[in-house]
C-alpha cells in the first residue's frame, strides 16, 4: 500500500511511508528488507502506536505485524512460549491463561504488539521481577541483509543483549521467547495515603510487597497506593458493577471530563486534584495476575518516564513537588511511580541498578514542554534513563553516560546494521548515525 498516514496513539508523531507492507510470515519480512534495500528505503514496523516517541516513524518502508500474531509453541516444562511480534498483549495473557500460564510481571498498559512492548523496554512495578525484556528468554530476528537469525543468552549473546530492548535497531523481530509461569491470583490492595506517609515508609512498603506502586495528586500531598501479592485465594474479583463503576465510568469518563475543565480552567486544576485525592477510596480485590496488572486507559495524555536510582526517589520526588508549587504548573493528571529490580539488559532502564520509575503525564492539548523540562532536569541531575518510548530530550552523549554498555550495543549495531536500514531521525538522535 502507498500513501497511507500512520499516526500514534498520543498524535505526537505521523509518518508519511513509501510503502506499507503487511507480512504474513517472517519470509515476507525478509523479502520486504531486501527490497527496501534495493530500492535505498528505510524499514520500520510499527505495534500498535503507543510510545511518544518518533521511534516507529519512517519515511521509507513501514511494516505492520497485524498478521503476526500466532503462539508457535507452548512448553510448560522448561516454562517457555514462542510468540510471533505482531500478538497484542492482552491477547497474550489470555492465551497462557487458557493453558494455566502467566508471565512473572507485566506493566498496566496491555494493548501493545508483544514486540513493541519488548522493544521499547516496557516494565510494571515488581520488587523481584522485571520488565517484560527481562523475561524474553530468546528473539527470531530479520537482520539487514534479510537474512533471519535466532539469539539467546546461549546463541550469539551479544545481538541478544543488545537487542532485546533494541528499538528495532537491531533488526525487525518477528518472534519471542517469553519466560512463563504457572498461572496465579494477585490480591490487590489500594488505599489512598500521605505522601511524606509514603516517601518515609518507602524501604517497608518496597520490601514487604512484591508489587507497590503509587499515584500522587500534584498540588496535593495525597497519593493512592497499590499493593499487590500472590495468594493461593479463593479469588474475589471486582463485581462487573463495581469494575464498570471505577475503572471505566470514574477512571475513564469522569476523569476524562475533569481533564477537560482543567484544561479550558487551568486554575481550577489545584482545587479539581483536592477533590479527586479525596474521592478515592480504599478497596481490594484478588483476581488472575494479568487482570490485575492490566488497566483501561482511554483518556488521551502525552507522558514522559524517567527510570532513576531508587534510594534517590525521596529527594526527587520532594524536588519536583517543589516545581509544582513555585513553577506556575498546573498539572491535572496524577504523577506515577513504580520500581523494578535491577536487570542484565544493556538497554533496560533498570541496567545494573535498583529503579525507580517516576511517570508525569499532560492531558491532550495542554502545553507540556515547560513542566516536562523541569522535570527532565531533576531527574538528569541523578542519572535518570528515560523511557525510550516516552517523551524526552536526551541525546546520545549523554545515554552514554548513563548506559554502561551502550557502546557495546552500538558496536553489535555497527555489524548487523552497518548502513542503517532500520534508522529513523529517533535513533539517530539517541544512538547516532
Amino acid at each position: 500500500m502507498t500513501n497511507v498516514l500512520w499516526r500514534n496513539w498520543a498524535g505526537t508523531e505521523t509518518a508519511a511511508p513509501r510503502r506499507t507492507v503487511a507480512p504474513n510470515s517472517g519470509a515476507d519480512i525478509s523479502a520486504a528488507v531486501r527490497t527496501a534495500a534495493a530500492d535505498g528505503l528505510h524499514v520500520r514496523m510499527v505495534g500498535t502506536g503507543h510510545s511518544f516517541t518518533g521511534v516507529a516513524v519512517t519515511d521509507g518502508v513501514l511494516l505492520s505485524p497485524a498478521s503476526l500474531t500466532r503462539i508457535r509453541s507452548v512448553d510448560a516444562g522448561t516454562g517457555t512460549a514462542t510468540v510471533e511480534a505482531g500478538l497484542p498483549l492482552c491477547d497474550f495473557n489470555e492465551a497462557m491463561a487458557a493453558r494455566g500460564l502467566a508471565l512473572a510481571n507485566m506493566g498496566d498498559i496491555a494493548v501493545q504488539t508483544m514486540a513493541g512492548a519488548v522493544q521499547t523496554g516496557t516494565h510494571g512495578t515488581g520488587r523481584d521481577r522485571g520488565g517484560l525484556a527481562a523475561q524474553v528468554r530468546g528473539m527470531e530476528l530479520v537482520l539487514a541483509d534479510g537474512s533471519t537469525v535466532a539469539c539467546s543468552a546461549d546463541a550469539d549473546a551479544e545481538l541478544f543483549q543488545a537487542a532485546r530492548v533494541g528499538l528495532g535497531a537491531f533488526g525487525v523481530v518477528t518472534a519471542l521467547t517469553m519466560a512463563v509461569e504457572p498461572a496465579y491470583l494477585l490480591h490487590a490492595r489500594e488505599e489512598p495515603m500521605a505522601l511524606d506517609e509514603v516517601l518515609d515508609r518507602l524501604a517497608e512498603l518496597r520490601s514487604d510487597n512484591e508489587h507497590f506502586e503509587f499515584f500522587w495528586f500534584p498540588h496535593t500531598g495525597r497519593t493512592n497506593t497499590k499493593r499487590n501479592n500472590r495468594v493461593a485465594g479463593p479469588a474475589a474479583p471486582l463485581s462487573p458493577f463495581k469494575r464498570r463503576l471505577d475503572d471505566e465510568f470514574l477512571s475513564n469518563t469522569v476523569f476524562d471530563v475533569v481533564n477537560r475543565v482543567g484544561r479550558r480552567v487551568p486554575a481550577a486544576i489545584p482545587a479539581i486534584n483536592q477533590v479527586s485525592a479525596r474521592a478515592l477510596s480504599a478497596r481490594s480485590y484478588t483476581d488472575a495476575s494479568y487482570e490485575v496488572f492490566a488497566s483501561t486507559r482511554r483518556v488521551r495524555f502525552v507522558e514522559m518516564e524517567y527510570a532513576i536510582p531508587a534510594a534517590e526517589l525521596p529527594a526527587v520526588l520532594r524536588e519536583v513537588r517543589r516545581i509544582v508549587r513555585r513553577g506556575g504548573h498546573r498539572i491535572s493528571f496524577p504523577v506515577e511511580v513504580r520500581f523494578s529490580p535491577a536487570d542484565d539488559v544493556w538497554l533496560s532502564t533498570a541496567y545494573g541498578r535498583e529503579t525507580a520509575y517516576v511517570a508525569a503525564h499532560v492531558y491532550t492539548g495542554s502545553d507540556h514542554r515547560a513542566y516536562f523540562a523541569d522535570l527532565e532536569a531533576v531527574f538528569a541531575s541523578v542519572g535518570g534513563r528515560p523511557h525510550w518510548g516516552k517523551l524526552h530530550t536526551r541525546g546520545r552523549d549523554y545515554l552514554e553516560r548513563v548506559y554502561p554498555r551502550l557502546g557495546d550495543a552500538l558496536a553489535v549495531r555497527d555489524r548487523v546494521d552497518p548502513h542503517r536500514r532500520f534508522g529513523n531521525p529517533y535513533l539517530a538522535s539517541v544512538l547516532g548515525d
